[in-house]
């Protein structure tokens, strides 16, 4: 298990929220994360299994994203909670297509806005967790801290 790290140490640490997950492989591979204070999306980038900081692309995330983005992330918490308490399957996660028509609505709204664009940034996303819940309406229980890539 991770260290735990207490929210307001993590915000004074220069540490900023990931407010939804599309993609997780032995780590954060891409979603939606506060950098310097605003939503931006973010996509692994040369991604090893060390145990050192990450290097992802990083780019800004409209107003309008943002609102759909968190959308789609409470719909995928609420099914979540349902999975853990045992009364859905894996078989229901919405995103696997057909299941939940809004996400799904969701999904393409959002297609172009998770497009990786051509003055995308690289900055190194350094992790720590808080002891919260893994997933919840507000984000996740990990946190970034942003320096400039190569």
């Amino acid at each position: 298990m991770a260290e735990t790290w207490d929210k307001e140490q993590l915000v004074v640490d220069g540490f900023e929220r990931v407010h939804a997950e599309s993609e997780w492989h032995d780590g954060p591979r891409a979603g939606l994360a506060d950098v310097h204070g605003m939503p931006h999306y973010f996509q692994g980038h040369n991604y090893d299994h060390a145990d050192e900081a990450d290097e992802y692309l990083v780019w800004p995330a409209s107003e309008a994203a943002v609102v759909l983005e968190r959308e789609q992330w409470a719909i995928f918490v609420r099914w979540n909670e349902r999975y853990q308490a045992g009364t859905v399957g894996p078989e229901s996660h919405p995103g696997q297509g057909g299941i939940d028509a809004r996400y799904d609505e969701l999904a393409l709204l959002l297609k172009p806005h998770r497009q990786v664009p051509d003055d995308v940034r690289r900055l190194v996303g350094e992790l720590r967790f808080d002891a919260g819940a893994r997933y919840r309406i507000d984000g996740l229980d990990y946190w970034f801290r942003w320096r400039p890539g190569s």
